[in-house]
C-alpha cells in the first residue's frame, strides 16, 4: 500500500502542486510540501463517488453537515479524550483558514499572539493579517522539556493569544503533558486563549503520546480552540477540509459568526465533509499502516543524514518532516537548498525566516511521506553532492 509501485509520478506531476511535483522540473525529487506521495483510502474515494452519483450539489447546513459533526465529535471523545459536543464543532475549508478564523475572531489591531520559533508560517501570516502583533518564544530542535515558565517574561498587556503547534512543525517535537499543564496554567493565569493546531496529532511515533491539551480538564478546556484537518492523516489538502471545535459556547457562537459561513461567503463543500465522514469511520487501517510505513521512513532518514558529515538531525517525535541541521556545512539554508536543487537535483524547505521564523537559519526541512525506493534515492543524491 505504501511502496513505490503504489506511488503515481503521472498523476502526481499533474496534481501535486505547492512546492511539489506539478512545480519542479521532471528530473527533480521533492521532498518539500507535507502531502503523501499515495493516494487515500479507497473507502474515501468510494464515498465520494457514492455522493456524486446523484448529480445534485446542493448548499449544505452552514454549520456543516451534522455527519461530519458526529465522526470529529466521536473522534475528539475516543482519540482525544476531549469531549466536545457535535453542535460545537465548525467545518472549515482547511485547518490553514481555520487558524486564521481563530486570529479573526480573537485578534484585534495591535493585540499580540504568542508563537513558537521555529514554526510554521502560517501563525505569523494569519497575526499580520489582522493587524495584530506575532511575540515569538523559542524552542529549538531538542528532547529536553521546555521550561514555559519562561513564557511568562514576554506576556503583556496587549496578549490576547497563545498559538500551540503540537506536534511541532518543523522540529517534530511532541509536547509531554507537564509541559501542556504549564502552558494551560499560564493562560489562565493571564486570561489568555489557546490556539491548539492540531492537524499533526495522528502523526506520532513509538514511544511518544499524543495529549489534546484540552483534555486536561474542562475548566481548561475553556480556554481552548482547537484546529485539526485531513491533509496530513489522510492525504486530503486538495479537499480543503479541516475543523474548529471549543467547548466554550460563548467563543464557539463568535466564531461561527466570524466564519461568515451563514453569508455562504466561506464554508466547507459538502463533498471534503463526506470525504472526511469517510476517513475517520472507515480509513483507520489505512492511517495505522501510513504510520507504520512512515515509522520506517523516520528511522531511515534520521539514521541516514546522521551519516553524513556535515549534517544531523534529531529524529522526529510527530509529523512526517525532519529538521535537518546544515550548520557545519558552513552555507547559509537558502545556499544549501539551492545547492541540493542545482546539484542532487532535490528540493527541500529551507530554514528560512519567512517560512519558519528566525530560529530556522541553519536548518533545512525535509518531508518524508513518500515510498522508501524515492526517499533512498534522493537521500543517495544528497550523499553524493557533499
Amino acid at each position: 500500500m505504501f511502496d513505490s509501485k503504489n506511488v503515481n509520478l503521472e498523476v502526481l506531476r499533474k496534481r501535486a502542486y505547492n512546492l511539489r511535483w506539478a512545480t519542479v522540473p521532471s528530473d527533480v525529487i521533492p521532498l518539500t510540501a507535507a502531502d503523501p506521495d499515495f493516494p487515500c483510502a479507497s473507502e474515501i474515494v468510494d464515498a465520494i463517488a457514492e455522493y456524486c452519483k446523484s448529480g445534485y450539489f446542493s448548499y449544505s447546513p452552514a454549520e456543516g453537515i451534522y455527519e461530519f459533526k458526529e465522526s470529529l465529535h466521536n473522534f475528539f471523545l475516543n482519540k482525544r479524550s476531549f469531549n466536545v459536543a457535535p453542535d460545537q464543532i465548525l467545518p472549515v475549508d482547511s485547518a490553514a483558514f481555520g487558524i486564521h478564523l481563530v486570529c479573526k475572531t480573537i485578534l484585534r489591531p495591535g493585540d499580540e499572539a504568542i508563537i513558537f520559533d521555529p514554526v510554521d508560517f502560517l501563525f505569523q501570516f494569519s497575526i499580520e493579517d489582522v493587524g495584530a502583533i506575532p511575540v515569538r518564544y523559542s524552542i529549538p530542535p531538542g528532547k529536553d522539556l521546555v521550561d514555559f515558565n519562561e513564557l511568562e517574561s514576554i506576556i503583556s498587556k496587549k496578549t490576547k493569544l497563545i498559538c500551540l503547534c503540537n506536534p511541532l512543525n518543523p522540529t517534530g517535537k511532541v509536547f509531554k503533558t507537564e509541559e501542556l499543564i504549564t502552558l494551560a496554567h499560564i493562560a489562565k493565569k493571564y486570561n489568555l486563549i489557546i490556539l491548539s493546531d492540531e492537524i499533526w496529532s495522528d502523526i506520532v511515533f513509538s514511544p511518544h503520546i499524543y495529549r489534546s491539551i484540552a483534555s486536561l480538564s474542562d475548566e481548561i478546556s475553556q480556554s481552548v480552540i482547537t484546529v485539526t484537518g485531513f491533509s496530513k492523516s489522510y492525504g486530503l489538502a486538495g479537499l480543503r477540509i479541516g475543523a474548529v471545535a471549543t467547548a466554550n459556547t460563548a467563543l464557539f457562537r463568535k466564531l461561527l459568526d466570524f466564519s461568515l459561513h451563514h453569508f455562504t461567503i466561506h464554508g466547507a463543500n459538502s463533498i471534503a465533509q463526506i470525504a472526511g465522514i469517510a476517513a475517520l469511520n472507515k480509513s483507520q487501517y489505512w492511517l495505522n499502516g501510513f504510520l507504520s510505513h512512515l515509522t520506517t521512513m523516520r528511522n531511515l532518514l534520521s539514521n541516514r543524514i546522521n551519516s553524513i558529515k556535515g549534517l544531523s538531525t534529531i529524529a522526529p517525535e510527530g509529523c512526517y518532516v525532519c529538521f535537518v541541521n546544515i550548520k557545519d556545512t558552513g552555507m547559509t539554508s537558502e545556499a544549501f537548498q539551492q545547492k541540493l536543487l542545482k546539484e542532487a537535483k532535490v528540493a527541500v524547505v529551507p530554514g528560512l525566516s519567512r517560512w519558519f521564523g528566525p530560529g530556522a537559519e541553519g536548518y533545512i526541512r525535509i518531508s518524508f511521506a513518500t515510498s522508501e525506493e524515492i526517499l533512498k534515492e534522493a537521500l543517495n543524491r544528497i550523499e553524493n553532492i557533499l
